[in-house]
């Protein structure tokens, strides 16, 4: 079984929150997991993440009991691609909501296995003892410079246009989902979380919070406390999940592809 934590703050600079985020359990049987961080001003950006979400957790809400990883990929992917559909639709109809847009990072687990669904620079991260992997790749300007050799990793995380993106949710008619398998261990965590945590607090913070030995809701709300003590720049949004390995062996076996 999975334990799961969610926790989202304003920040201290913004006066709405534009990110959000929803944990629930999907048949008894999956636990599906979504951060979102909206963008396009006030009302616009909220607007455009709560959608997402929405959108998102309604599709999958009837999902069927059993199914193989290839059927749970293709119903997140179609879920997030509908979510797109929303979101675009509402922009382009409405005037209050013009240009808004909104990344997505979403974990669909049963077990210990999962698929990761992501557009946009909001992260997902496996967190074990001997590293703090990073399952997910940025869709931003700052990521492509960095891929391609024209800027350093120091020059990336103090570039003025760190916060452009290459691809959003709803900014356009078609997107591309990335998704990734994954695979969670007793003793590690899986992190989703908006970019308000990852560009106030470093690597080893994350990995040294995630893995304490107190409640997981308590490493949420250590998490965003860091954010905020570094100056909460943005909204601040996190999601953890870990095994609960009290539980029995058969209920932590994932799907078979």
């Amino acid at each position: 079984m999975i334990r799961a934590a969610q926790l989202s703050d304003k920040g201290r600079v913004r006066q709405v929150n534009e990110d959000s985020v929803w944990i629930g359990s999907i048949q008894e049987e999956y636990t599906l997991g979504i951060v979102a961080d909206g963008m396009g001003g006030h009302r616009a950006g909220d607007t455009a993440s709560q959608l997402a979400v929405q959108t998102v957790v309604s599709d999958l809400q009837g999902l069927e009991a059993g199914l193989s990883a290839e059927a749970c990929r293709a119903a997140l992917h179609d879920a997030i691609l509908h979510a797109n559909d929303i979101v675009f639709h509402m922009a382009k109809t409405n005037s209050d909501y013009y240009n808004m847009g909104t990344t997505i990072v979403a974990a669909l687990l049963r077990g210990n296995q999962g698929i990761i669904g992501h557009i946009g620079d909001s992260r997902a991260y496996l967190v074990g003892e001997d590293e703090l992997r990073l399952l997910t790749q940025d869709h931003s300007l700052v990521n492509e410079l960095l891929k391609t050799g024209q800027i350093s990793q120091e020059e990336a995380a103090a570039h003025p246009r760190r916060n452009v993106l290459t691809r959003a949710l709803g900014t356009d008619s078609e997107v591309s989902v990335e998704l990734d398998d994954i695979q969670l261990s007793a003793g590690e965590v899986l992190l989703l979380c908006s970019d308000g945590l990852t560009n106030m607090i470093t690597g080893d913070q994350i990995e040294t919070v995630a893995l304490a030995g107190i409640p997981l809701e308590d490493r949420a709300k250590h998490l965003v406390a860091l954010a905020l003590e570094a100056g909460g720049e943005d909204n601040i949004t996190v999601a953890l999940f870990e095994i609960n390995d009290t539980a029995p062996r058969s209920d932590t076996k994932g799907w078979t592809s």
